[in-house]
């Protein structure tokens, strides 16, 4: 299956809008939108927030977004209320300085970070942002991977970031603390990705918080003895690691001639510590399986950049995802873009894209 998409560039003021229920449906929506709009200075409309949500509407996570994205831009802003499923954001010219957001639940903050980093990636000068709020929770990218994977594919299009945790934080409690640094980027360089090439390394973490050392030891095992089985040799260390509540999790990390990817399985009540390592490993047999470049998180959140860039760009991903076709779908709407995706929705495929000159 082949899905395209095409508009051409134009410069605009005006209000761009768009249906929050399109595609998944969900925060990516929004946070993409918010993100494209500092970046560009197009002001933007979405309504349907979250429509098909148990609980409709901007909750604390995306309304965290909202405001910092107000603050780095000066944007003139409405509907940005719990539950509200109407936002109107208006912004002015981003700057440069030091931030600090705090989630104030356990929302991802790699998701905040998604972002808040592509405007300020292009400010002048650099920037300096504190963040509070959950490192390693359900349904996002670990900080971990964002480290360990999606920085060094940002360092290699231009993009220079570096981050430390200083405290991780687990759903429900939160509590994590991240400092993230950002130098300011001429230009994003085009990607062609679309042959992996041979696998070089598998290295990962077992870890847990204000929980016995054991079950981080159980972890990894099961992990090992999974990737064992289908041939896979892996280096993994066991570790007790710091934050205010109780969690645990496993990360691998995968080295090809091409590229890295990363895998991420969270602890939870009732899920046995041997189901943690299976599901971390079982997640890389897949992807390794397909030959493909991107894993994919990387395809989902690489996109956004990659429209941005001078030139074409093509790669491959182990599994096209709901989240990355609403991804481009809510990139055109902002910026002009020919794309197609060759294969099945949860399957791999082929993705590339042809960033339409600005008039």
């Amino acid at each position: 299956m082949r899905i395209a998409g095409s508009q051409a560039m134009w410069q605009s003021d005006a209000m761009i809008e768009i249906d929050g229920s399109h595609g998944e449906g969900g925060g990516q929506i929004v946070r993409t939108s918010l993100s494209l709009s500092a970046l560009l200075q197009r002001p933007f409309r979405i309504t349907n927030i979250r429509r098909a949500r148990k609980k409709p509407g901007l909750m604390p996570q995306h309304l965290a977004a909202v405001r910092a994205l107000t603050e780095i831009t000066d944007a003139t802003v409405s509907g940005d209320g719990i539950a509200s499923t109407v936002l109107q954001f208006d912004p002015g010219e981003t700057r440069a300085g030091r931030f600090a957001f705090d989630i104030t639940t356990a929302g991802s903050l790699s998701l905040l970070l998604q972002a808040v980093l592509p405007p300020l990636a292009f400010a002048h000068g650099p920037s300096q942002i504190s963040l509070t709020g959950g490192t390693h929770v359900p349904f996002s990218p670990t900080f971990h991977y964002l480290v360990e994977v999606f920085c060094p594919l940002l360092r290699r299009l231009g993009v220079t970031v570096s981050m430390d945790l200083e405290q991780h934080g687990f759903y429900p409690k939160g509590g994590g603390r991240v400092s993230v640094q950002v130098a300011p980027c001429a230009a994003i360089q085009t990607a062609h990705l679309t042959e992996a090439g041979e696998l070089r390394s598998i290295r990962g973490i077992s870890a847990v918080t204000n929980l016995p050392l054991h079950i981080a030891g159980r972890q990894r095992q099961a992990c090992l003895q999974r990737l064992s089985r289908q041939g896979y040799a892996a280096h993994m260390e066991s570790d007790a690691v710091g934050g205010p509540g109780a969690g645990s999790f496993v990360f691998l990390r995968i080295e090809t001639d091409t590229l890295l990817a990363g895998f991420s399985a969270l602890g939870a009540r009732g899920k046995r510590a041997e189901a943690v390592g299976i599901d971390a490993a079982e997640q890389a047999i897949r992807h390794l399986a397909t030959g493909a470049c991107l894993d994919p998180h990387l395809a989902d959140q690489i996109v956004l950049y990659l429209a941005v860039a001078p030139g074409a760009s093509v790669f491959t991903t182990s599994r096209i995802t709901e989240h990355l076709l609403t991804n481009l779908w809510t990139i055109q709407r902002f910026v002009g873009l020919e794309y197609t995706v060759d294969g099945t929705k949860g399957r791999p495929g082929t993705i590339a894209l042809k960033p339409a000159p600005v008039r």
